[in-house]
């Protein structure tokens, strides 16, 4: 694994430390120190440096020789270790009052309080781990289902990074074959005629979409999908909240406008974490309070990546909403991710079914009754991909940025090989498409983006 395209400057030899575990009281806390003062605080706190990797009971002590707890402590011995400097980790009681006396105690032998994601940074600059590696530490610990911790387990043990680097190894052998060629034109190698390049550029175009598409289902895992729920008032949205979220998360009454903010609920689906979002009722109001909500229902709509609108059966047509939505800005911005839900069946004598008219697909149901609402968690597991979507790494957003500017350079070095430009162009395409590859893995990242990505992470980390 290199990283030469690496800009080192955020990287200093201090020692640091901080609790590895979350805040709260526990029966075991840890508390974490890198660098090359830990054999000295050893020593210091502990009486002595414990042999590499092998865990000793020992009473910790602080500067004026008072007791702190008595725990287990672990030395890891640089390059053997999680950082790839010394590292000690100090085990004892979890109280919050122990563990901040055991920091205050490793500070007061010269170490400083680590930033928020500092350890695995100090993993990623001595080589142990890869920048998606670091970040899927980070999913792990956030993961939010058993598919989204699975998947963030195998990006950890570097699938993801492995299937990067085969695709990066495979442009580079192109790269190198086309430069060849341009350099040692007395070879008389003309590779704009040559099936062997375009045949190695179909196989990196296969595999970047593989990898594209895998990657969709790892963000998925990663971030949710958004689902918004939206319409007149009294139309049933919060009654479906309710009922998607199995509890009483908004308040449910016949009165016109109860709901005037945004309400949020996250839930599963197959494993898929799913936030649902709760409009206020779109409608004209002289209300400012109403009006507000539903301000901020409209901007929650534009963040949606799927809207459910909500049909009173009892009291509007299929028809009204169309025009109403029309008559509002919001159809080209919304019609391709919307589904309308035609509510109350159970009032107007509609029979629960799935329906396709003029582009919308719409659901007949009743949420009082419950008919009609197997074929709405069907039509949800549709939008999901629920039953394609175990991934085989975890995503990020950034991830699919570099994986789409891969795909539009490898498209430029295609058009460039079929319309026979000069060998120059195929060459810096590829070079391009190597180069988003490797803002991936790291390989080429700019400070600001290596030290957005480790500021996100919790504190020992």
């Amino acid at each position: 694994m290199g990283f030469s395209g690496k800009n080192m400057s955020t990287y200093t030899e201090d020692t640091i430390v901080a609790p590895a575990t979350a805040q709260g009281r526990a029966g075991i806390g840890v508390v974490r120190v890198s660098g090359p003062l830990c054999q000295a605080i050893a020593t210091a706190i502990a009486g002595d440096l414990p042999p590499h990797r092998k865990a000793v009971y020992r009473s910790f002590r602080d500067k004026e020789n008072q007791l702190i707890d008595k725990g287990l402590l672990l030395y890891f011995e640089k390059p053997h270790s999680f950082t790839g400097e010394d590292v000690l980790e100090f085990h004892l009681h979890g109280s919050p009052v122990l563990l901040d006396l055991m920091v205050q105690a490793v500070l007061a032998q010269g170490a400083r309080l680590a930033r928020p994601g500092e350890f695995s940074e100090r993993a990623f600059h001595h080589q142990k781990i890869d920048l998606a590696q670091a970040e899927a530490i980070a999913d792990l610990i956030a993961a939010g289902s058993v598919a989204a911790a699975r998947s963030a387990l195998k990006s950890l043990e570097g699938e993801f990074s492995k299937r990067i680097h085969a695709l990066v190894e495979k442009v580079i052998y192109l790269r190198m074959y086309v430069e060849a060629a341009i350099d040692f034109p007395d070879e008389e190698i003309d590779f704009m005629k040559d099936r062997q390049v375009s045949e190695k550029l179909n196989h990196i175009t296969s595999d970047l979409n593989a990898i594209f598409e895998e990657a969709k289902k790892g963000v998925l895992l990663q971030e949710g999908f958004t689902l918004a729920l939206a319409g007149k008032p009294n139309a049933g949205k919060s009654s479906l909240l309710n009922y998607l979220s199995g509890k009483d998360s908004a308040i449910v009454t016949p009165i016109p406008g109860t709901t005037r903010d945004i309400l949020q609920e996250y839930i599963q689906i197959d494993g898929v974490p799913l936030h649902v979002v709760d409009t206020a009722g779109l409608r004209e109001s002289d209300d400012i309070v109403e009006q507000e909500g539903i301000r901020r229902a409209l901007l929650a709509l534009d963040k949606a990546q799927h809207i459910l609108w909500l049909i009173d059966g009892e009291k509007e047509s299929l028809n009204d909403v169309r025009a109403y939505l029309k008559s509002v800005p919001l159809e080209e911005r919304y019609h391709d991710r919307v589904t309308l839900l035609y509510n109350k069946i159970d009032v107007s004598g509609q029979s629960e079914k799935i329906d396709r008219q003029e582009g919308y697909t719409i659901l007949y149901v009743s949420i009082k009754t419950g008919q009609g609402l197997p074929l709405l968690h069907q039509h949800l597991r549709s939008l999901l991909n629920v039953g394609e979507c175990e991934a085989n790494f975890i995503a990020r957003r950034r991830h699919l940025e570099a994986l789409k500017t891969a795909k539009i350079y490898l498209s430029k070095a295609k058009e460039a090989l079929q319309q026979k430009q000069a060998g120059e162009l195929l060459a810096e395409d590829l070079k391009a498409v190597q180069h988003s590859l490797n803002e991936i893995t790291g390989e080429f990242s700019a400070d600001d983006l290596l030290g957005k990505i480790f500021s996100e992470f919790c504190i020992g980390k």
